[in-house]
């Protein structure tokens, strides 16, 4: 079960989380992140890695 999930209506698509993560996450065609690894998402900072909060854990 995935630790975390990408709100797609609060993505913009920056790509920030892309560069943090270091593969935890990917721009799928709509431009929009997708959460591909929780654990390096999560080593890389979890939610906080998206500048407007796109990235939610899920509890």
């Amino acid at each position: 079960m995935s630790k975390y999930r990408v709100n797609k209506e609060k993505c913009i698509g920056c790509g920030a989380c892309v560069h943090l993560s270091n593969g935890g996450t990917k721009l799928n065609q709509e431009n929009k992140a997708e959460i591909v690894d929780d654990e390096k998402v999560e080593k890389a900072g979890g939610e906080t890695i998206c500048p407007v909060g796109a990235i939610e854990k899920v509890e």
